[in-house]
Order: structure tokens, then sequence, then C-alpha cells
């Protein structure tokens, strides 16, 4: 795929018959280009019906202006199920061709259209719908050539995708859901796989796509409380044990409704532990810890801790300044700081 192409559509196809449900896993995995800058990483499960011979997922591409040569993703079917086997292909090479004879001193990230798009990358995993594109780069673009205007629309324009009802349903939801079950907030990796899982098919805006994100809560976290870590830490558990335990990590108390239903099996393991993590108290009390973390997991996709820091020194800055400005982002300048920083702007070009 040509750097400038924007994404690359990888098909994976079944064959010895079509009968019956299978699944497979898929993944990208190393390589020699960057998941930071030159495409986003993916990861999901492909689902076949009865009768579907092949399915599709795509990779994101990042068009930045460095010249330095074609680069490779690898790809990686895993964990196939409903009584299937990997072929002969289960893994495969993607390669990146570079469109760049010489590296631009002007940084794409400046450009209002770039910057929007890879923010729905960069928060979203998705591509923009164009009413979307056109709407936030248009906020920006307005200001015309008056610098101060321009930052400012471009700070509020980051921090929208935050807010957005998109990420605050998805994203935000994964985070509550590792806070809630083990009073620890994802790493960078555990994310970005359960908010694809989370938000695959939902386009806010869109016909639909209230349905499309309610299946998709359902499923994930039906699949969250039947992970290996959660039952080793819940299965043994009585049903008191299991709520004060989820209590005491959300610092919330349910309604009595919510625990007799949970009590007389009206509400299940899943379904109770989805309405804690949803809980507006505790979604207000973890809504700044999360805003800190995504801007190192969306501008820098990297944990807190990874290089070029060693511990969460910088998290704690953020998390502290943020709170004491009550939580006003543009008063405490922290989406100011990544967004012009230059591990940021070094993704796509020269800072």
């Amino acid at each position: 795929a040509n750097e400038g192409d924007g994404s690359a559509t990888i098909t994976v196809t079944r064959t010895g018959g079509s009968e019956g449900s299978v699944s497979v896993d898929y993944a990208t995995s190393g390589g020699t280009a960057s998941s930071r800058s030159n495409y986003s990483p993916a990861v999901g499960t492909l689902h076949l019906g009865p009768g579907e011979t092949s399915k599709s997922f795509k990779i994101l591409i990042t068009d930045d202006r460095i010249a330095n040569g074609d680069k490779t993703v690898n790809l990686v079917l895993l964990n196939p199920s409903g009584g299937v086997t990997l072929g002969s292909q289960s893994t495969a090479t993607l390669t990146l061709v570079d469109n760049d004879a010489t590296t631009s001193a002007v940084n794409p990230i400046d450009d209002s259209r770039f910057y929007v798009r890879q923010h729905y990358l960069d928060f979203l995993n998705r591509e923009p719908d164009a009413p979307g594109l056109q709407f936030w780069a248009n906020e920006i673009d307005q200001c015309g050539a008056n610098a101060q205007c321009r930052e400012v629309k471009r700070i509020n324009v980051s921090a929208a995708f935050y807010l957005s009802i998109e990420f605050q349903q998805t994203g935000f939801l994964v985070y509550r859901m590792y806070e809630a079950a083990f009073a620890r907030a994802p790493t960078y990796a555990e994310f970005l796989t359960d908010t694809q899982a989370i938000s695959q098919g939902v386009v806010v805006g869109t016909s639909g796509w209230e349905a499309q994100l309610e299946l998709n809560k359902q499923m994930f976290a039906n699949a969250f409380v039947d992970r290996a870590s959660f039952k080793s830490t819940y299965e043994a558990k009585t049903v008191a044990e299991y709520y004060n335990a989820l209590i005491a990590n959300t610092g919330v108390t349910p309604s009595e409704d919510l625990l007799n239903d949970f009590r007389n099996g009206k509400e299940t393991r899943a379904s109770f532990f989805r309405k804690m993590a949803e809980d507006p108290t505790f979604s207000a009390k973890q809504f700044n810890p999360a805003f800190v973390l995504m801007q190192y997991f969306g501008y820098l996709r990297r944990n807190p801790n990874d290089a070029p820091d060693s511990d969460f020194s910088g998290y704690n800055f953020w998390l502290n300044k943020l709170n004491q400005f009550g939580g006003n982002y543009q008063a405490a300048e922290m989406v100011k700081a990544f967004i012009v920083s230059g591990e940021y702007r070094t993704r796509f070009g020269l800072p």
C-alpha cells in the first residue's frame, strides 16, 4: 500500500467449506514500520457466519512527511474457533511504500484536515466520517491566519474527541471497567485491544449507531467477566462478596433495587458489573484520571511510564494540575502541552 492511500484492506478467506459460524483473531505485530507514526495498530476478531467465506479488516495508514524508505507491518491470525484451524498462511507482510523523496520542512499536523483525521485515528480508531471531518476542520480554519485563534481552536477541537459521546461510551467505558474490576487503569495494549472491540462499527450520528453500541457493550461486558483475570478474582466469590468487592473498587453503593435484582438473578454478573462501571458518580470520579491517561494513549501512543519517561511522575503532574484547575483543561494547559510537544509532532514530521 502507498503511504498516501489512507488505509489497506486485508481479506481473510475460509476454505474447505462454509458451514457453521467460525471466528479468528487478527493483529498487527512488529515489522519495520512504526505503530506510532506509520500506521494504527489493528487488533480484533473476524466472525464468519454460515455461508460466509471471507471477511476483511483495515489497517489505517498515516501519511507522514518523513523520507525514510519503505516500511513493513507484520500481520498475524490467531485463536481460530468454531472447529476450524489456521491454514498454511496465517501470517503476512504489508509493505508501506514511502511517497516522500525528501523530508518536508512543513509538519503535516499543522494542516487542519490532517490534524482532525489523526484525532479520529488516535481516539476513535476509525476514519472520519465526511461531515465530522468537515465540521472540525472548519472549526479551526474559520480563524483564517489568526494564530492565537487557531491555537485555541486546535486545543478545543482536540479535547472534543475525549469529551465526545462516542469516546465517552467506548474508550472511557473500557477505562472504567478496568478500574471497577481491578482498581487500576488499563495499559496501553489492553486499552487499544478493548477499545477497538467495543467501538466496532460505531459512528455516532449514523443510522443504527445506538443499537450497535448497545450490542457491543453487552458483548464486551459478557466477554470481560469471562476472562481468566476476572474469573481468578471473582469466580469463587459469593453474590454478596462479588458486589461488595465492586462497591469497594468503585466507591459507589448501588440502589437496593439493583442489588435485589442481582440477588434474585434478574441481573447477571456481567450486567451488574457493567452498571457499576457506568454509574454516574463513578464516571465523574474517574473523568480526570482518564482524561490525563488519554493524553499519553492518544497523542503519544504509549504508557505514561514508557520511554522517554521511566515512572508516573509526568502523569501525576498533569493529574494534579488538572484537579487544581477543577478539570479545566484550558486553564491547566494540559492539552496544549501535549499537542505542541516534540514527541507528538515528530510522529509526523520535523518538530
